[in-house]
């Protein structure tokens, strides 16, 4: 129980806590306590034109490809580690993949996400939205 208490204490002051807007500049994230752990959705999409899909186009599962992405959560599980937030998921709606992903908060603001698929890992710096 005092284990649990503060995990959701160092929850609720983390760096990575916030609205961000994800490296290619087509949407805002907002990352959330999700119980013990750090998630995060969809708030917004930034990106426009008609090639821009408004669901989950990309699913893997049919069924879900009309979901809408405002609101689709896609970082998942991720627990505190020091300095870092590991062992989450982050779903890619551009291509329909979950990677195995650490959120690592930066000295000048940014968030650095990481997604791995076996031993390859990719980084993207996520920026605060102010």
């Amino acid at each position: 129980m005092i284990n649990a208490l503060l995990s959701l204490a160092a929850i609720s002051g983390t760096q990575v806590e916030g609205y961000w807007i994800t490296n290619d500049r087509t949407s805002v994230v907002r990352v959330t306590p999700c119980g013990a752990e750090v998630c995060g959705t969809i708030s917004r999409i930034l990106a426009r034109g008609p090639q821009v899909p408004s669901t989950d186009v990309n699913d893997p599962q049919p069924a879900l490809r009309s979901r809408p992405l405002v609101g689709l959560q896609v970082l998942s599980g991720f627990a505190s580690n020091g300095s870092s937030w590991i062992n989450g998921r982050a779903y890619d709606p551009k291509t329909g993949r979950s990677y195995k992903a650490r959120l690592t908060p930066n000295s000048d603001g940014t968030l650095t996400v990481t997604g791995c698929v076996l031993f390859i890992c990719q980084s993207q710096r996520w920026t605060r939205l102010r």
